[in-house]
Formats: structure tokens, sequence, C-alpha cells
């Protein structure tokens, strides 16, 4: 037994419950045996769950799982964290060191590497898994494939076959420019997206934060501009604001704390 811990269940990428991403937040009292914690994210089941040191001084140790892998980077598991700890923070995790500052308004601003992709030829595999998807573009970063989409509305539309999770990649992100214009009381977007992680036992991804990492290069060159919003329009839903600089992107949002309540084993 490991003794009680604080748990915590978090939507991020929101300011509504139960939209954006949920991810899992466990407060360890001290480092955590690798299994047991690949043991609690495949029970809880979200697509991340993220174990941080919080008694640690800074920066403090976070480590993120989905319900079968550990991954390398993980962007609303990071917020979800930072919204539990509150204030701003930095940790130190298999992507080096991430800082976190609150930005008023419920906002985090996350300070990410950068993930440009390189053009790469749509591989057979990769068009056939997507269907009838139009792809104009595909490029290729550290951990994911970037599909460019003709429209937003085959972004909608895309039902990914089981043949994705045999690509050379973590994960498939489908993109096209927006659809989602600003109203009273709404934010619009530049772009919109969906991802796909099946090799990592997370067949969509509801708000993804790492892939902004690569789709924040992306656009930032198509469009012309540094400040980006993207809309991830899985059936949850979830926005993402992004600043580029140099190789650093800074991706903000909101999250709502669900769940709060103690992991006894």
């Amino acid at each position: 037994m490991i003794g009680s811990m604080r748990m915590y269940i978090v939507d991020a990428f929101t300011d509504t419950p139960f939209a954006g991403n949920p991810a899992g937040v466990v407060l360890l009292d001290a480092p955590a045996d690798e299994d047991w914690m690949q043991s609690v994210a495949a029970e809880l089941k979200h697509s991340e769950t993220a174990f941080v040191e919080a008694n640690a001084p800074e920066p403090h140790p976070l480590r993120w799982f989905t319900p079968s892998t550990e991954v390398d980077l993980c962007g609303h598991a990071t917020l979800a964290t930072a919204h539990v700890l509150g204030g701003s923070r930095t940790f130190e995790t298999r992507s080096g060191p991430l800082t976190c500052t609150a930005t008023g308004g419920g906002w985090v601003e996350m300070d990410f590497p950068a993930d440009p992709g390189e053009p790469v030829d749509a591989d057979p595999t990769l068009v056939d898994a997507l269907g009838g998807v139009t792809i104009e573009h595909v490029e290729r970063g550290v951990s994911d494939l970037l599909v460019v989409a003709s429209d937003a509305a085959q972004v909608r539309a895309v039902r990914p076959k089981a043949t994705l999770a045999e690509l050379p990649a973590r994960g498939v992100i489908v993109t096209a420019p927006s659809d989602v214009e600003g109203s009273e009381g709404s934010e619009g977007s530049d772009f919109v997206s969906r991802c796909f992680f099946p090799g990592a036992g997370v067949d969509e991804d509801p708000v993804t934060g790492s892939a902004h990492c690569t789709l924040a290069p992306y656009w930032a060159q198509r469009l012309g501009k540094q400040e980006l919003v993207g809309r991830q329009v899985s059936e949850r839903g979830g926005t993402v604001r992004m600043t580029l600089s140099g190789d650093r992107v800074g991706l903000t949002g909101q999250a709502v704390t669900i769940a709060r309540g103690e992991l006894c084993v």
C-alpha cells in the first residue's frame, strides 16, 4: 500500500464542467513506483493522469501516464496540475522544465517546446485509415503526424479506421481552417483540429495541448501570425490559445475541478 493521498479530476482547456479534456491529478508525497502509477492511470481511464511530487521543491517532478503507457509530454494534464496546485509553477518532466504562469481570470499559460513538422508524403495506410478525408498536406513532428484537410467539415466528420494505430507515430492530428466564428460570450478560432492516439490507448483525445506544439508552427507560418486560437472539435470540445516565440510555444487555457478525493492504495 502506498498510503492515502489526494486525487483530483479536472476538465482542462475549458471553463465549463464536463467539456474540455478530463485528467486525473495525483499529488504524491514522495517518488512512486512506475508500475503503480501505470496501474492507477489504467484504473482511472482518463487519456492522461498526472503524478506530481507536490511537496518537493520547484521544479516539481511531474510524470504523465495514459491507461497503457507513459508519455513524454502532455498539455492538458499539466494544465490540470497547475490548476490544482494554484499560482505559477515549474515542473521537471521528461521533456525538460515546463513553466506554468497564472495570467488571471482562471487562465494558465504553459511554456512548451515547439514541435514543428517537416513535410512528408501521405502514407497509404494513413490515407486509407482516414477514409474520405481530402488530404492537402502532411507533416511529421517529433511526436505526431499532422494532416491538413481541405475544410473543417471533413475534420468534424472523420472516423478513423483501427489501422491508424499501425502508423509509426504517437498519433495523428487532423486540422483545417476554422469555421468557428466568435460571438458574444464565445471565442472564435483560427483553425480546428481533432487528435487520435490509438497506439497509446487513446482512440480520440478530447483536447490535446501537446499537439498544439506542432499545430502552432504550421498555422503561424500559413496565416502569418504568431498569436493563434485553436478549437479542438471533439465531442467535448475545447479551446487553446497559442503564442509562438522561436522554439517555444505558450499554450494558454482554463480548467475546472470536477472532483477531489483520496486515493487509498
